[in-house]
């Protein structure tokens, strides 16, 4: 009888042995190191699907949070917790616990990542946007001993093809392949929908427009616009600001903005507080434009706040979609559009946060 216990006990250890060497109980994954190349088209070794991640530079962190991804940050910049309002970056709003997570470095726009601080929460990858070139990726990788991927927004940011392969990498590293490839799907939806409403309307038919007082590496009044705006793109709209011949952020002469003298002005509503306050001092320039002699102003959610608000640039597509060609859109309700955008890249309805502190979706009157 001993015996025979003795033999099933030693039978019951062999099995365990070989039930926990086949993966019974807690399985041990195997790390998948992979080299991919960054947007720099740098070749970086990473240990694949990541768990522990940073995001810093501009706009780093905001395509983390479109992937639904948030809970793998363990740090960030401290400009993401210093800068308000928050409704200014609605990631941020959509994912507040962020904000109290450890600080990895300064941030915002032209500082140095801190490799110290980023080796002490432990990441198994950083991504950076903008604010590193090769040498400086190569070095804080080397400083930090963590894989360094760039990403990038490229010059237009929205519907750009920079962004896309931004995303599809992102997911790639961080085991959220479905999620980005939904994410940008979706983007592409938009664009398509856009440029499909507008299609067949003539160019006779269509207003000059201008869009004033967007942010470039910080705000800047009625001045500040962009040629090949992404939103005026996809309505394929008549962009005074293309007439300069440039890409991106164009800085424009008042004399050329008379000149120009648009039918619709649409102002980024961060600029709002500046642009009004410079009417009070300059009256006869803005008085001399047709658009807010003919009361054609318009306010915009946030476009550039630490980089482009994607979420924000797509819903304001729409907005300025239903104030060009109202007959295109005369099926869509903006706001409800821009909560549908929110809802499907953040997780939450923000519209109404965001008009709380901006001003959202209106008219806006000179006094």
């Amino acid at each position: 009888m001993e015996t025979k216990v003795m033999r099933l006990a030693g039978l019951a250890s062999i099995l365990c042995l070989l039930l926990v060497s086949g993966g019974c109980g807690e399985r041990k994954v195997e790390e998948r190191k992979e080299k991919v190349t960054d947007l720099l088209g740098r070749q970086v070794e990473v240990a694949i699907p990541a768990k522990r991640i940073v995001a810093i530079g501009p706009g780093t962190l905001r395509l983390v949070c479109y992937l639904q991804a948030a809970s793998k940050v363990v740090g960030v910049e401290d400009a993401e917790k210093r800068w308000q309002p928050f409704e200014g970056r609605p990631y941020l709003l959509a994912n507040p616990q962020l904000r109290d997570l450890p600080v990895i470095g300064s941030g915002g726009p032209g500082s140095n990542p801190d490799p110290e601080r980023l080796a002490l929460v432990r990441p198994d990858v950083v991504f950076a946007t903008y604010l590193l070139d090769r040498g400086q990726a190569d070095q804080l990788q080397q400083k930090a001993r963590v894989p360094v991927v760039v990403l990038s927004y490229g010059e237009l940011s929205t519907f750009s093809a920079e962004v896309e392969e931004s995303i599809l990498l992102l997911g790639k590293l961080i085991g959220e392949e479905k999620r980005a490839a939904e994410v940008v799907g979706y983007m592409k939806r938009c664009f398509e929908d856009l440029s499909r409403r507008v299609k067949d309307i003539p160019v006779s038919a269509k207003p000059r427009i201008y869009v004033g007082g967007l942010g470039a590496r910080g705000s800047h009044g009625i001045e500040s616009t962009q040629a090949k705006f992404p939103p005026l793109v996809a309505l394929r709209a008549k962009n005074v600001a293309d007439e300069s011949g440039r890409e991106g952020s164009v800085m424009v002469d008042r004399e050329k903005l008379l000149q120009w003298d648009p039918e619709v002005i649409v102002l980024d509503e961060v600029a709002l507080p500046l642009i009004l306050s410079d009417y009070k001092k300059n009256p006869d320039f803005y008085r001399r434009l047709r658009a807010v002699k003919e009361g054609r102003v318009y306010g915009q959610l946030p476009f550039n706040y630490y980089a482009t608000n994607i979420e924000n640039t797509l819903a304001n597509a729409y907005w300025l979609g239903s104030l060009l060609y109202p007959r295109a859109f005369r099926d869509v309700d903006p706001v409800r559009k821009a909560e549908e955008i929110y809802s499907f890249l953040l997780g939450r309805p923000l519209y109404q946060d965001v008009a709380r502190a901006y001003g959202g979706f209106k008219k806006v009157e000179f006094k």
